[in-house]
């Protein structure tokens, strides 16, 4: 459609064709108008609400009707060294609500608990008003932070990396949604639009800041007199295989990170490990330089206090030889509960010295320091009973796997139940049933093998179903239908020309009904496949072989030939095939049963299958057979679940029927009946089972 411009003027004379539609002129127009953000009134007010409210706890704290948050800290043991004055430190966060960060390089596949100590005086911060960013370095892991190493760390693989990254930050979630429920216990309620928390990867910005930018706003200001003077550059140097300059700069990479969060949200604090007081003070040093050199007017921050960077360390929680925990050490306690099972966790913390135990109350829950006191009493008293070891472990346990979780698993070590195996097949065959929280995705084991010949070459469906998302692959195509699921790819890009998704970020893209060959575009590293469902169920799907996959022995949901019905039938003709077993006797009963049940168990490859051969004489495994086979043919297979459950329901009535048959041969032999009328002076007559 050819238009003419308001006023004579044709869209030629601005340098554009003769012809426009009137989409492509409007689409120009918003182009070269500048964004907005829009903000409520009503948010305007609650954060005038949240000021007012920070000055009257100020004047509380003044008074010493309440005490101050960096007291609090310092008391339970968090506070080691500083950067910047304790005054100073004190005075800033009485003054202002600042933010303050965690960095965690994502090195391992699991956080640990040498992570957690870090991370808790940001938990204390964050009930107590205080913004708290937990920031995941998806772009420092591949250079890999040098302190107090002699040796470079070797390069990881873009599939680890990838998964690294997105195990920590799943672990990080519901650790900080288990932060607010420890927060509640203990009277800290959330202040909404005011409490402030996020998980950051510093793969967001330093994949969309020009290399240039850092060079002209960092290096050059930053002198390399004190960088070479460091203890981890000299030890480096002197005895060491010597540095590189990517781990050379690693200190302002990390400082770059800081600065991004100054800028954007408002963090003045960093909180580390005491093996990062060195990177924490270049930290500051380089915060400060770009803060006094802006060259942006409109962004230019005052050079005061109330805009000073500021951190601390925490001291570093170690083994019992002195050595602190990690993946390098190889004496990670980790957190992820298929590495150490949440039943060897809280053992861990059950068996910690009584040394040891008043220290990581302190520093490992939010109990009031009176709480702990009345704990070590108790101990003193009874010390065989553990009372204060029992209460760590179970607050652990609360933190990092949430309150369920920990009062299951303190009710096994105080012997009231049997130590409880997760079963992953009960728990597919439930995702369907009630809300997917972060509780039920604890037991959910993120990474999963699956074979090539599935991944490449069948529908998004099946792969759903196979990796326990779906109950089904009806319930998979529902899902893709919906787009209820959620695959690791570009936001917005088809699936044939999806370029995947980069492997240190995490992005999804709904799961669509797409060709099958299109599903590798989504590969990560040509093996790793990343799936989602809900916020916390998460799939990273590694592809094998199929020659790796036979050679396994594993088996996956919807798997040719490996269906119930398929494997019931295999059993029993196993079973049948021993000539010795005797139907008429109950051992031999029995022993046809428990072999039908362990190859059902195990779920044993059998191959092709073929019908019973005739002429198979009538015994009760083909009574089993019939049964089962009757109960779908006549009702219809209308899922797999109801499948599954029909040939567990043939299996248990087989048993009862066995106990049954068992108890009565048992009485038949050690009973006489009293005789019946007209038979006095004879025998009963009745029917003996043989038992030959």
């Amino acid at each position: 459609m050819s238009i003419m411009l308001r006023g004579g003027f044709s869209p030629s004379a601005y340098n554009a064709p003769s012809t426009l539609c009137r989409r492509c002129i409007l689409r120009s127009l918003y182009a070269r108008r500048p964004q907005t953000r829009h903000i409520s009134t009503s948010w305007l007010a609650k954060q005038a609400e949240s000021k007012r409210q920070w000055d009257l706890q100020a004047v509380e704290i003044k008074e010493g009707l309440r005490p101050h948050p960096w007291d609090i800290l310092k008391e339970r043991g968090y506070v080691k060294d500083t950067a910047g004055t304790e005054e100073q430190i004190r005075e800033l966060m009485l003054k202002k609500r600042i933010g303050a960060y965690v960095g965690i390089d994502p090195t391992a596949p699991s956080l640990h608990v040498g992570h957690l100590i870090t991370l808790m005086p940001l938990f204390w911060m964050y009930i107590h008003g205080f913004k708290a960013v937990s920031v995941l370095g998806g772009a420092t892991a591949k250079v890999g932070d040098p302190t107090d190493r002699l040796q470079s760390r070797k390069p990881m693989k873009r599939a680890d990396m990838t998964m690294n990254i997105t195990k920590m930050h799943y672990q990080l979630k519901r650790i900080w949604l288990n932060v607010e429920a420890q927060g509640r216990r203990y009277g800290y309620e959330k202040e909404k639009r005011v409490w402030s928390r996020a998980v950051l990867n510093n793969s967001q910005w330093y994949n969309t800041v020009p290399f240039i930018e850092v060079v002209a706003r960092l290096f050059k200001g930053m002198r390399l007199g004190p960088m070479l003077s460091r203890d981890t550059v000299k030890r480096r140097m002197e005895t060491g295989e010597g540095m590189g300059l990517d781990e050379f700069v690693y200190p302002l990479m990390q400082a770059w990170d800081w600065w991004y969060l100054f800028r954007k949200q408002g963090v003045l604090m960093q909180i580390g490990g005491s093996d990062q007081y060195g990177n924490i003070v270049a930290g500051v040093d380089s915060v400060k330089y770009m803060r006094d050199h802006e060259v942006n007017d409109s962004e230019k921050v005052p050079s005061d206090f109330l805009h000073t960077p500021v951190g601390f360390t925490v001291p570093l929680l170690t083994d019992s030889a002195g050595v602190k925990f990690g993946k390098s050490a190889d004496n990670a306690i980790w957190l992820d509960p298929f590495k150490t099972s949440s039943f060897d966790l809280y053992g861990y913390f059950v068996r910690r010295p009584d040394t040891e135990i008043e220290k990581l109350l302190k520093l490992l829950t939010f109990f009031p320091m009176e709480t702990i006191k009345d704990l070590m009493a108790k101990h003193e008293e009874n010390p065989s009973k553990r009372i204060p070891h029992h209460a760590l472990a179970f607050e652990v346990l609360s933190l990092v796997h949430g309150f369920q979780e920990a009062t299951n698993t303190q009710n096994q070590h105080l012997g009231l139940y049997a130590r409880k195996k997760i079963d992953p097949e009960e728990e597919r065959m439930s995702l369907n049933e009630g809300a997917l929280t972060s509780d039920r995705a604890l037991n959910f084991q993120i990474d999963i093998k699956l074979p090539k010949s599935l991944v490449l070459g069948k529908h998004i469906s099946r792969i759903l179903y196979a990796a326990g998302l779906a109950d089904s692959v009806t319930d998979g195509s529902r899902l893709t239908q919906q787009q209820g699921a959620y695959i690791g790819g570009s936001p917005g890009q088809p699936a044939a020309t999806n370029v995947g998704m980069r492997y240190d970020q995490l992005m999804f893209t709904p799961v669509k009904s797409w060709f099958t060959q299109d599903t590798k575009n989504f590969l990560i590293d040509g093996k790793l496949l990343i799936l989602r469902r809900g916020k916390h169920f998460i799939r990273v799907v590694e592809m094998v072989s199929d020659e790796e996959w036979a050679a396994s022995g594993l088996t996956y949901p919807g798997e040719p030939g490996m269906g119930r019905v398929r494997l019931l039938r295999t059993a029993l003709r196993k079973a049948m095939g021993d000539n010795s077993i005797k139907m008429h006797s109950p051992e031999q009963r029995k022993k046809l049963l428990d072999g039908a049940e362990t190859i059902y168990a195990e779920q044993l490859n059998a191959g092709k299958f073929k019908e019973l051969e005739k002429g198979v004489p009538p015994n009760r495994a083909r009574q089993i057979l019939k049964h089962a086979f009757s109960y779908y043919q006549e009702e219809g297979p209308r899922s797999a679940k109801l499948k599954t459950m029909a040939i567990d329901e043939v299996l248990a009535s087989a048993r009862v029927d066995l106990e049954a048959l068992e108890k009565d041969t048992m009485v038949s032999s050690d009973i006489t009946p009293a005789p019946k009328s007209g038979q006095s002076g004879k025998r009963a007559s009745f029917t003996r089972i043989k038992t030959d």
